[in-house]
């Protein structure tokens, strides 16, 4: 005969009432105060005893029932099931491509690049800054005097917060003579998100895009999900040939040019003067959109910035991303994008589907450390810092590795673009330094083709000087003898 379990305890508040009465037997269950085969009440039983209408306790039984954690039959008490769901679930065996009851068509976004980053005891493959740098009781503080006014804890507006929107327009226009409103500006979740929202915006499936033949892959994935064929532009020491994108404007219907002026991404070349112009008239004379990321322009050392594409554009033609992801952390993930009104209408409209809104606390705490200067102080801070990482990572490189590598010392920027000696297999090299607890990212990370480059890529920000050192002699031991 069953035993008689425990009697049931719902908390009064806990609503919808079935749901509560429902969730209080399965925690008997889990602490084994009901086992299975221990009689349960029945529905008029448990009805009187909580003083809820029987058609209650009936739902919550039916949810049970269903749900596999009681089992009953007709002129049979009602019993907790034997066996329970939970040891179901521990053996059912996982789904797999083939056993999955629907198709999934193939991703077209890259597998070279790890969704999570590898471990590692120094990570030179990242172009990050240091978190330790945040000023993060200045953050918390902001956070706590936000989090006070509950009307940032409701709706927002999909372009972002109105306060930070006019901050980014001031810093934007006062800093890199790129003139725009609040209203010319899309607060976004990172650099990232406002990629993807310009791809899904001006692409279509089956359009060209042009690229830099060495470059970022995530935007390539952006791009690429949003249909996109991407074809490579090559890149020298002046930045992209812009003779070689002009022969394949002239041959062949290409929709937006993805470019990194400021410092080229990878390889830190800034964009020539004269190319820049030849971008901009090309890109006319074909009305072709231009995507300008500007991803760590308030890093430069010893000379004013270049400024971006956008200061010279009369004609509507480029859209202009940036981050305070780079000045921050990356965990803050704070990006925007300036643009046409007619483009940034349709992309905060996409943004609204995708994204509802921002992170409205987190925009309006960074928009009272723009306010007060807490963001001004920060950059300024860490140009200091970052120009003394780079010479750290300069002179380690030129004491360990000299004959090796050679590099040409950037004015800006976060990383070093390294030429491996060619006896030495750069992949080979960073399988092995990762061995060795130093992730540093080749050549090959880089070409649109994949192919194996002689390059390897040092970010020097996220570690200090003495830090930057050992990683450099590991980097050293690591080399693969030729």
């Amino acid at each position: 005969m069953p035993r008689t379990g425990p009697t049931i305890e719902v908390d009064p508040d806990e609503t919808p009432r079935f749901a509560a009465i429902a969730r209080a037997i399965i925690r008997e269950i889990r602490r084994g105060r009901l086992r299975p085969g221990d009689r349960v009440p029945g529905t008029r039983e448990l009805s009187r005893q909580l003083g809820v209408h029987r058609n209650t306790v009936v739902a919550a039984y039916r949810d049970l029932l269903a749900e596999g954690w009681i089992a009953t039959a007709p002129g049979k008490d009602t019993t907790v099931a034997t066996p329970l769901p939970s040891a179901t679930r521990r053996t059912t065996r996982p789904t797999t491509a083939e056993t999955l009851g629907f198709t999934v068509p193939p991703s077209v976004a890259s597998t070279r690049v790890p969704a999570t980053r590898v471990p590692a005891t120094y990570q030179l493959d990242s172009g990050l800054p240091d978190p330790r740098m945040l000023p993060a009781d200045l953050v918390a503080r902001a956070f706590r005097r936000v989090l006070r006014n509950t009307a940032l804890l409701g709706d927002g507006d999909p372009q972002g917060y109105a306060p930070l929107r006019a901050a980014i327009a001031s810093a934007v226009s006062a800093q890199r003579a790129v003139p725009c409103a609040a209203d010319d500006v899309l607060v976004t979740r990172g650099s990232q998100q406002a990629i993807d929202l310009v791809a899904r915006a001006v692409v279509r499936p089956g359009d060209a895009v042009a690229v830099e033949a060495l470059g970022y892959r995530p935007a390539w994935d952006a791009l690429r999900l949003a249909g996109a064929e991407l074809v490579p532009i090559p890149v020298d020491a002046d930045g992209l040939d812009t003779t070689a994108l002009t022969r394949v404007l002239e041959r062949r219907r290409v929709r937006l040019v993805y470019v990194t002026p400021h410092h080229q991404y990878p390889t830190l070349a800034t964009l020539a003067a004269s190319r820049r112009l030849a971008l901009l008239a090309a890109c006319r004379r074909h009305r072709v959109a231009i995507l300008e990321d500007d991803y760590d322009h308030e890093f430069h050392y010893g000379a004013r910035p270049v400024a971006p594409l956008r200061s010279l554009d009369a004609h509507g033609l480029v859209v202009y991303v940036g981050t305070l992801s780079k000045v921050l952390a990356p965990g803050l993930r704070t990006g925007w994008v300036v643009a046409p009104r007619p483009l940034l209408a349709t992309m905060t409209r996409i943004r609204r589907v995708a994204d509802r809104q921002g992170d409205l606390p987190l925009e309006a705490a960074i928009a009272e450390l723009f306010d007060d200067d807490t963001i001004g102080r920060h950059i300024r801070r860490m140009r200091r810092i970052h120009l003394e990482r780079r010479d750290a990572a300069v002179e380690a490189l030129d004491r360990h590795l000299a004959g090796s590598v050679s590099f040409a010392i950037p004015q800006g920027g976060m990383a070093l673009w390294l030429q491996v000696d060619p006896s030495i297999d750069p992949d080979a090299w960073v399988a092995a330094a990762a061995r060795r607890g130093v992730a540093i990212a080749p050549g090959s990370a880089f070409a649109l083709d994949g192919r194996p480059r002689p390059n390897l890529r040092l970010g020097y920000c996220r570690h200090d000087p003495r830090e930057l050192d050992a990683a450099v002699g590991r980097l050293a031991a690591a080399r693969p003898r030729p």
